[in-house]
């Protein structure tokens, strides 16, 4: 007998506090949680073939319906196959839905209920983006996991901002999932999750995620942090935030993070993770150990013919000596940039994995006290 794998399917395995590892089940593959996905925010992850993100452990991409629908166009990946066959990546694809870069790059924006028109960052043209428009983008470029539209403003904005933007949002959740849901054999075989807004605020938080509960999820995010407000801060509302969303659906913490930041927001209830940090790191000489972060520039390096880290099974770990990597890096060699983010997303990879092995053991505040003490020692002290 032939058996069709589920559309989305989250299970639970095991928790340790509020901590939880599970699995994500979809038609492309299965999600193993905590989970860190890698951004291809343009159809790749910068500098690395899909193949090697995959060997990294990794089980899910990012692509970013802004820049897509720019360039090459949402369209036009469509005529081509789709996502996934475009960039040559066969596991699930999460869209963030563009309103984050809409914030951040634009120099004018025109915000209404309708949407955003917005100026294009690469030739200047007008561009509409609406919760239906950004669906149609993802439904073109074949996502998997939808994000629905969202009005993003700074943790510094005044409450009354805040709040604004966050009804806003609220409102735009609804016709977001009503977008999805029209998108017939795509939304039968697909997933959309719901964006917590709500800045620092406990009860903007809370009155967003009944919002979002009612009109129900496959799962959802915490957004509007990572913005500048501080780890602190992040914490602070993830003491509660994670606990005011569906217990039985993943929790999506949006472009998180440093390696503390998502230690903490595991501890916290945090399911999934993206960040740019591994590859832009990588590209700018900067490799994360398992006793910090070190500078590769440094001339320290130089003759050193050690591996980034003793500890990492990385081909560019077991095949090249910091001296090499040092060379390349400081010689502005492309090679570099690649050995460098190669062996970042692994230790990304392997981070997840080592935080999943210590909460089905039960000893993640043993795992996360020994991780903190031991990355902090040489933290910044590269």
């Amino acid at each position: 007998m032939t058996t069709t794998a589920p559309r989305f399917q989250f299970t639970i395995s095991a928790t340790d506090g509020k901590a939880r590892i599970g699995t994500i089940a979809m038609q492309r593959g299965e999600i193993r949680t905590p989970a860190f996905m890698p951004v291809g925010t343009a159809a790749t992850v910068k500098a690395v073939k899909p193949q090697d993100v995959r060997a990294s452990g990794a089980d899910i991409l990012l692509g970013n319906t802004y820049h897509l629908m720019l360039r090459p166009g949402a369209e036009r990946v469509a005529r081509l196959g789709g996502l996934h066959d475009f960039m040559g990546w066969d596991r699930p694809i999460l869209t963030d839905s563009g309103g984050y870069q809409v914030m951040s790059l634009s120099d004018l924006t025109k915000r209404s209920e309708e949407g955003i028109v917005f100026k294009s960052h690469l030739d200047g043209t007008r561009h509409m983006l609406s919760p239906e428009r950004s669906m149609e983008i993802q439904r073109l470029l074949g996502s998997n996991i939808v994000m629905a539209f969202d009005e993003l403003v700074p943790t510094t904005s005044t409450k009354e901002v805040q709040a604004a933007a966050m009804e806003r949002s609220m409102r735009w959740a609804k016709r977001s999932r009503a977008g999805f849901d029209a998108g017939g054999t795509h939304a039968e075989n697909n997933a959309i999750f719901g964006i917590q807004q709500g800045a620092l605020d406990e009860k903007l938080r809370k009155w967003s995620a009944d919002v979002l509960l009612d009109i129900g999820f496959d799962g959802y995010a915490v957004g509007g942090l990572a913005v500048g407000e501080g780890q602190e801060a992040m914490f602070g509302v993830l003491d509660y935030a994670p606990g005011q969303l569906d217990p039985a659906k993943p929790r999506y913490l949006m472009g998180v993070g440093k390696p503390d930041d998502i230690v903490g927001a595991v501890e916290r209830g945090i399911d999934m993770f993206d960040c740019v940090l591994p590859t832009r790191s990588g590209r700018t000489g900067q490799a994360f150990t398992r006793t910090g972060p070190i500078n590769i520039r440094n001339a320290k390096f130089a003759e050193d013919q050690g591996p980034l880290d003793p500890e990492c099974p990385c081909p560019s770990c077991t095949g090249f000596s910091r001296a090499y990597i040092h060379h390349l890096v400081r010689a502005g060699e492309i090679l570099g940039a690649m050995l460098m983010t190669e062996h970042n997303l692994y230790f990304y990879q392997h981070l997840m994995s080592d935080l999943r092995a210590a909460i089905a053991a039960g000893r993640l505040s043993e795992f996360a006290n020994g991780f903190r003490a031991r990355y902090a020692r040489a933290k910044g002290q590269d």
